[in-house]
């Protein structure tokens, strides 16, 4: 594959739609290949992402033991390592992981200790997002809050607001974002995927937001978009996902070039490795393919999310200078 040895960042991927079927076979679920695309990958077109998002309940299964979690992390570091990823940022939501005894601590200590290990194991840097979901309540949003803020100096980079924005609202979840911002973390928020660009509006307004999970239907709102630009808001991007959530009807309907054009900060990613079917080799490929992007393109998105990243200078100082130096060979 074209994209298959470039050095990559990768800001946006959910461990809960990253669960292989090497994975599942090694948590003892015995599935055919057919069996594993039926229950673990969503439908190559969905009819909403409520859809979609349904199709992550048979990982989530699953993902209720200290084993369980430490194998899923390590499959998901072990297929970033094998494209390259040098540094990523996963994410999850701790609450869905309490169904069969473990404690909201427990989950985040298990978390914590597999990302180090198969970090180190596979040589990927990598940082831990929190997510609170729309449909929680002000109290759990809160508890996401303090996970934050208390397992920051383990790992955890950023809060993030995910879940589905076309049928919850917001206001939940503007106590918890206030409680992280004013401690000095990092908040972050999916939005303008569901919903168009005035649920971004309100995300910025509301939840300031430095990093808009997707965000591609911004386009609707050009005011919108001059707003992102001018202050250099990062667009975490997954094409694929767009896709099969019927944001667009395929990649050459997608607003990653009006974007692009118009000098947001964007980045590419793959939301699920495992519910999408993707890779982020492979998301390159259909992007280059769609809109005719150079090599030299596809760098420069990756070092935006290098910059846009929570990485350390250290981590971004040797990321950014496997970049540079790939792309001298070009």
């Amino acid at each position: 594959m074209r994209f298959l040895d470039m050095p990559k960042v990768e800001l946006h991927t959910h461990i809960d739609c990253s669960l292989s079927h090497e994975t599942v076979a090694r948590l003892g679920v015995d599935l055919t290949p057919e069996e594993y695309r039926q229950n673990f990958v969503a439908p190559e077109r969905c009819k909403d992402l409520t859809e979609y998002l349904a199709c992550i309940d048979p990982a989530l299964k699953i993902l209720q033991t200290k084993k369980a979690l430490e194998f899923a992390i390590d499959g998901l570091i072990a297929a970033q390592a094998a494209e390259n990823v040098l540094y990523a940022e996963l994410r999850f939501a701790p609450h869905l992981h309490l169904e069969r005894g473990l404690g909201l601590d427990d989950v985040m200590e298990t978390v914590l200790q597999a990302i180090r290990i198969s970090g180190s194991r596979y040589n990927v840097e990598c940082g831990l997002i929190l997510c609170t979901l729309r449909h929680f309540t002000e109290q759990q949003s809160l508890e996401v809050a303090d996970l934050t803020l208390r397992f920051a100096d383990q790992g955890v980079v950023a809060l993030d607001l995910a879940g589905d924005e076309a049928n919850y609202p917001i206001a939940p979840n503007i106590a918890a974002f206030k409680q992280v911002r004013e401690a000095g973390g990092n908040v972050i928020a999916h939005a303008g995927e569901a919903s168009g660009a005035d649920s971004v509006l309100e995300t910025l307004d509301l939840l300031q937001a430095k990093r808009i999970g997707h965000g591609v239907r911004s386009v609707e709102d050009m005011a919108l978009v001059e707003r992102i630009v001018a202050e250099g808001l990062h667009l975490e991007i997954c094409p694929s996902c767009n896709i099969q959530t019927g944001i667009f009807s395929d990649i050459t309907r997608h607003s990653l070039p009006r974007l692009l054009d118009s000098g947001v900060n964007i980045s590419l990613n793959t939301d699920g490795r495992a519910t999408n079917g993707a890779s982020l080799s492979s998301e390159y490929q259909l992007v280059s393919d769609a809109f005719g992007w150079s090599d030299h393109i596809i760098l420069d998105l990756n070092r935006n999310a290098l910059n846009a990243s929570f990485a350390s200078d250290r981590v971004k100082s040797s990321v950014n200078s496997q970049i540079d130096d790939y792309e001298a060979q070009l």
